[in-house]
């Protein structure tokens, strides 16, 4: 079995994926922006639920990597520690703690020290819903009756009015559902959810802005001419589609005054198809009195 080649994206292109999904783009026009297909950009939007990730930046007082290069090259040379921190204008103790912390004078690394220094600083504080165990399966005991975040939220306020630490809003909620890696909320409480997602969408997102999903050329029922209403005049026929499986689709033309209903077959759904030529099939009254659709 052939196994694909893994995807990977530069730092630029994960931050023009986010902008792209925070703008409402779907995952397939993403992917095609870069030549790829829809799954790669899902491996980038998954782990964090759609909710795009704070951007990590280096504290102004914080040593940088040239620094810390420095400070290799200074011990190198057999330099002491009071003349590398005369030399980058750092106090001496900063600079004590920093190659102490790193393996001490003669296994210290710069790349290796500036690495470890990022994983040191991560240190996600844990959300409220898994500090309280019991709010937890209070939100959880919702969700599976059905309520929404916003609904669950509302009752929390009502319920313990003034008690913040009973309390929580319907974004923390959302985001222990869609971010998993948090370890609160099970991801079948997902399916609990009124849009049953598994990433969180942007506002923007939406098939209308494109003009997708809208009827091309439609006419508004408001425009209609006022003799339609008594179903009185002959050769007034309403449409309507039927689906059915294996992408087979079925006209039906009913006309208003007779309620004679015409069944026609057409090839496909995407285009407008011909229906001359095909008005020759079988034609079926309907039942006295049977209303159009």
């Amino acid at each position: 079995m052939k196994q694909r080649r893994r995807i990977y994206y530069s730092a630029a292109q994960r931050a023009e994926i986010w902008d792209r999904w925070k703008a409402g783009e779907s995952m397939s026009s993403i992917g095609r922006r870069f030549d790829r297909e829809s799954s790669p950009v899902f491996s980038v939007l998954s782990p964090t639920g759609g909710i795009r990730p704070p951007d990590w930046k280096r504290a102004s007082q914080a040593l940088s990597l040239v620094e810390r290069e420095e400070i290799s090259s200074g011990l190198n040379t057999r330099c002491s520690l009071r003349g590398i921190a005369r030399m980058l204008g750092r106090s001496p103790s900063t600079i004590s703690r920093e190659v102490l912390r790193n393996g001490g004078p003669d296994r210290y690394r710069a790349a290796r020290s500036d690495q470890t220094a990022w994983d040191r600083a991560l240190r996600p504080k844990r959300c409220k819903v898994a500090c309280r165990p019991g709010l937890a399966r209070t939100v959880s005991n919702k969700l599976r009756r059905n309520w929404s975040p916003e609904q669950i939220a509302c009752w929390l306020k009502r319920t313990w009015p003034g008690e913040l630490h009973n309390q929580m809003s319907h974004e923390i909620i959302y985001r222990s559902l869609f971010i998993q890696i948090r370890g609160v909320l099970k991801k079948e409480l997902l399916e609990h959810l009124r849009a049953r997602r598994t990433l969180r969408r942007s506002r923007r997102a939406t098939l209308k802005r494109n003009g997708l999903g809208r009827i091309k050329d439609a006419v508004s029922v408001s425009e209609r001419p006022a003799s339609v209403e008594d179903c009185e005049v002959k050769c007034h026929w309403e449409g309507d589609l039927i689906g059915g499986s294996r992408n087979s689709y079925v006209a039906t033309l009913v006309e208003r005054r007779s309620r004679y209903v015409m069944l026609v077959s057409l090839e496909r759904r995407s285009t407008i198809t011909p229906l001359i030529g095909k008005l020759s099939g079988s034609g079926v009254p309907a039942r006295p009195g049977r209303r159009g659709f």
